[in-house]
């Protein structure tokens, strides 16, 4: 009997990303169910002619924030150019709020503003509201005075582990609030309701689907500066049984909901959420994925841990979230408890203490290919690139960090050091899995967007930044597919276009492997798939 696919789509050219150089090509893609049937013509209740359009598998995001960049788009938004413009927003929103209700803003970034927004600026705009406007790195704030004098910082700053509450030569807090300092604010904005959840984990997936994203990793739920909720997960669960989840997703849980728990002691698992659940349980649609943990902070912030000082700022090297020894025992614990670990490290001294981390735990709790992450891998020396290939870590850099915040890192690093930032290029030939990541809304996360900035190397601004990491088209293609799913233990059904894999799949105007980079990221997105089902089409736009 012959096979009778469900949907042919046809008239295509295919980039399967299979074979050992990922150049492996097909003229259409054959759909059964959610799977991949047959990578030629076959019979078919539906035929889809693609008039020559260029066909891959779906991206996927190894690393942003879905429902903080869905709240996000209900915020001011604060990517702008100078203060007085980021002020003039702040002002026309508080002309908007009842008297007492919150102004809250997201994505400006000092280095293009010329400094943090002053909380007696933000007072005047906003005529005394609360106001609270989240850095675009994530890794500080800055807040009004009223904010400030409900945690207690009207006039005076106090000490917190891991973060700083900045103040003045008089030692009057300035309204940021760096790293760990963030949280003082929970009590007063957390958590966010389920349902607000929802709708923006909703809003994020739309913008997604737009974009030929299919599936993305959630890098840091439930608990610390990060998490929105402590049932963050319940509101992924909801989206998904009310079909506002269109896109599969990977959620890392914050290690501040890793607890003791209470088995027996030959279980060999110290830490973990409640019922022993840990990394893998889901499904294909959704599941949990690594612990997420922070050693350090950002390096446009300066609050990266570095082994060196900050070129534009003698004496400074940045912190650690934590004690070395805590952040070191968390690490080793979750391994032995089961789970992939995600190690947020920035800095070269935060990138020791990781790998440090990971080679203690896989010599004492020896487990096959554990696949430990390290996100962002930000400024990373040649043997740290060659520790991390033995140990079999999985780097995660965000190559569009680049151009959005790279005339920043240069003035951080300084022209030598930057050759080591955001690496790509080292990191294959080091034999290393490389995924295509964002950190949206940190940056602009469409993926097209990031495949020109790993082939291009450049900043906003023209300049040349570590050019020799650049990658091929095709590379930076595998990255955002082949590599992404390898991040996660998934290249067994995600990643590739063969018979068997899942039917996730983008539909370009163009070639992302074979135009001129300058033109990789205007190509357009004309229909993404998902498990065998069109989630979007442009041209009926959704």
């Amino acid at each position: 009997m012959s096979l009778l696919a469900d949907t042919l789509f046809t008239n295509a050219r295919v980039r399967t990303l299979t074979g050992p150089d990922r150049a492996g090509t097909a003229e259409a893609v054959a759909v059964l169910g959610d799977r991949v049937v047959a990578l030629e013509e076959v019979p078919a209740r539906r035929v889809v002619d693609l008039g020559g359009a260029v066909v891959a598998p779906g991206f996927s995001d190894a690393h942003n924030h879905m429902a903080w960049y869905g709240l996000t788009l209900a915020e001011v938004d604060l990517r702008v150019g100078s203060m007085d413009e980021l002020l003039d927003r702040v002002a026309e929103r508080a002309r908007e709020t009842p008297e007492g209700e919150w102004v809250v803003g997201a994505g400006y970034d000092d280095n293009k503003v010329g400094g943090h927004p002053h909380r007696d600026a933000l007072d005047r705009a906003a005529d005394g509201r609360p106001v609270w406007l989240r850095h675009t790195s994530g890794h500080m704030c800055t807040v009004s005075s009223a904010v400030l004098a409900r945690l207690g910082l009207a006039e005076r700053g106090r000490e917190v582990p891991g973060g700083v509450v900045v103040v003045d030569a008089d030692g009057r807090p300035t309204g940021v609030l760096q790293e760990t300092a963030q949280e003082l604010l929970n009590p007063l904005v957390l958590p966010y309701p389920v349902d607000v959840l929802v709708d923006a984990i909703e809003r994020a997936a739309r913008v997604y689907l737009r974009q030929g994203i299919t599936r993305c990793v959630e890098a840091g739920i439930g608990g610390g500066w990060i998490g929105k909720s402590p049932v963050e997960v319940a509101a992924y669960q909801r989206a998904r049984d009310a079909g506002r989840l269109p896109v599969r997703v990977e959620l890392m849980v914050a290690a501040e909901v890793l607890h003791p728990l209470a088995g027996h002691a030959d279980d060999g698992l110290p830490v973990g959420l409640d019922l022993g659940l840990r990394t893998g349980f889901g499904d294909d649609r959704l599941r949990i994925g690594p612990m997420k943990i922070f050693s350090d902070g950002s390096l446009i912030g300066h609050t990266a841990a570095m082994c060196h000082d900050f070129a534009d700022a003698p004496g400074e090297r940045g912190y650690l979230q934590g004690e070395a020894d805590d952040l070191r025992r968390t690490i080793v614990d979750a391994h032995r408890s089961g789970w992939r670990v995600a190690a947020h490290a920035i800095g070269d001294a935060a990138i020791d203490l990781v790998l440090d981390a990971y080679e203690e735990a896989q010599r004492r709790w020896p487990r096959p290919d554990p696949r430990h992450r390290i996100e962002h891998f930000g400024v990373a020396r040649d043997d740290q690139v060659t520790r991390a290939a033995a140990l079999g870590v999985v780097p995660v850099p965000q190559a569009r960090f680049v151009r959005e915040l790279g005339d920043g890192f240069l003035r951080a690093l300084g022209p030598k050091r930057a050759g080591q930032a955001y690496r790509l290029r080292s990191l294959l030939d080091a034999g290393l899995v490389l995924p295509g990541s964002s950190d949206r809304p940190v940056v602009d996360g469409a993926p097209l967007l990031g495949m020109q900035d790993m082939v291009e190397r450049r900043t906003a601004a023209g300049a040349a930044f570590g050019p020799a990491e650049a990658l091929t088209g095709l590379e930076a293609l595998a990255s955002y597919t082949v590599g992404s799913a390898q991040a996660s233990h998934l290249e067994d059904r995600l990643g590739t276009l063969a018979p068997g894999m899942l039917a996730d799949l983008v539909v370009l105007s163009d070639d992302p492997a074979a135009v001129a980079p300058d033109r990789i990221g205007a190509i357009e997105v004309l229909r993404t798939v998902v498990g065998g089902e069109t989630a979007w089409d442009a041209e009926e736009g959704g």
